[in-house]
């Protein structure tokens, strides 16, 4: 492949370069406008995971006031937080005003275990 070009040496050509795609996490934040089951529904509704699943994260974000979703890349993270903020309010509860918020932040592959 590289005989023509007797500048290029064979084993820098073999290198493989690896390009990291940066990660993204959707962060979900507690309020006290919603449901357990609003928050199950949506959960399980934008992201596939399992009830038990979006129980466990239910519970997260009530006890400790946020959440990770999701991690993913950039443009997916951007529209997962779209999709929670049009998700629309809570029909259980009437002074619900909206839906939950949501942001995204870089992974901190540093604290990644």
């Amino acid at each position: 492949m590289f005989a023509d070009r007797p500048d290029t040496n064979l084993e820098e050509a073999e290198k493989t370069c690896v390009a990291h795609i940066p990660r993204y996490n959707v962060v979900l934040w507690d309020d006290n406008d919603n449901t357990y089951d609003y928050v199950i529904e949506m959960i399980t509704s934008l992201f596939g995971h399992s009830t038990e699943t979006a129980f466990k994260m239910a519970c997260e974000v009530d006890a400790e006031g946020r959440v990770i979703v999701d991690i993913t890349s950039k443009e997916r993270a951007e529209f997962k937080r779209d999709q929670i903020h049009a998700y629309g309010c809570d029909w259980r509860i009437e002074r619900c005003q909206g839906s939950m918020n949501a942001t995204i932040e870089p992974v901190d592959d540093e604290n990644e275990t």
